[in-house]
């Protein structure tokens, strides 16, 4: 069973809202419920977890683990930051490949677009929170994002073969290995655009913006630098920049 609730949020997201999902064989979890729905009221579950700890998917944990004295679980290497953002102490803890009670949903370790990222597998299908949507890109940015880690998770989704994926925000990816490998290609042409900039003579983050970016990015400005902080940062560990946090260059061996 997997049923998918869109719950408007007051934050920016794609669409306005972050899709909640319950899904389980006998007992039932319900993932990512970012605000209170009368339908959402109405729905029996026996677990609470979430894909990742950003404030569009975990706002109304604390009420519905409260309302159906639910068992609340969150990453064992990220108790407290679940706990700061959640707003309530989790119950269980659990690890990559761990089952989620007598769900028959494990967890599948994604990081990339946050730290303690997870997607929720239940048989051939997984709930995939912000890895990968079915229009458009996910944002990778600091402080949160590492993209080395994201496009590791991609890699990963891949070889698993799903069926479907579900995302946390839009509609059901349907052909996911299509739509994973669009995503990771798109992920990695960014990185070719960024690096060909420092390369280029671009230092700071404004140049390499203005070098790498082919239009006129407006208000996803500030978002976008962010990005190619993040960018940076895996270029700067792979020693294929140099990145100080102010400004890039090439690698001393080829300057």
């Amino acid at each position: 069973m997997l049923s998918r609730y869109a719950v408007p949020v007051e934050q920016s997201v794609p669409g306005g809202a972050t899709n909640a999902y319950v899904l389980g064989d006998g007992e039932r979890l319900l993932v990512d419920p970012a605000a209170r729905t009368p339908t959402l009221d109405e729905t029996a579950v026996d677990h609470v977890a979430v894909t990742h700890t950003h404030p569009d998917h975990v706002g109304a944990v604390a009420d519905y683990a409260a309302a159906a004295d639910a068992t609340v679980w969150a990453h064992a290497s990220f108790p407290e930051r679940f706990a700061d953002a959640a707003g309530v102490e989790p119950d269980r803890l659990f690890r990559p490949g761990d089952a989620i009670g007598d769900t028959g949903v494990s967890v599948l370790a994604t990081p990339g677009h946050a730290p303690d990222h997870v997607a929720f597998v239940a048989g051939d299908e997984a709930v995939t929170g912000d890895l990968a949507f079915a229009d458009g890109s996910v944002f990778v940015g600091t402080p949160d994002g590492d993209v080395r880690a994201y496009l590791a998770s991609l890699r990963r989704l891949l070889a698993r073969d799903f069926d479907a994926l579900h995302p946390g925000h839009g509609d059901p990816i349907e052909d996911p290995a299509e739509r994973v490998r669009e995503t990771y290609f798109h992920r990695r042409d960014r990185e070719r655009r960024v690096r060909a900039a420092v390369e280029g003579g671009a230092e700071t983050v404004d140049e390499i913006l203005d070098a790498a970016y082919e239009k006129d990015l407006g208000d996803a400005r500030r978002l976008a630098a962010k990005v190619v902080r993040a960018h940076l940062e895996k270029l700067a560990v792979e020693g294929r920049v140099e990145w100080n946090g102010d400004r890039a260059r090439p690698p001393a061996d080829r300057q």
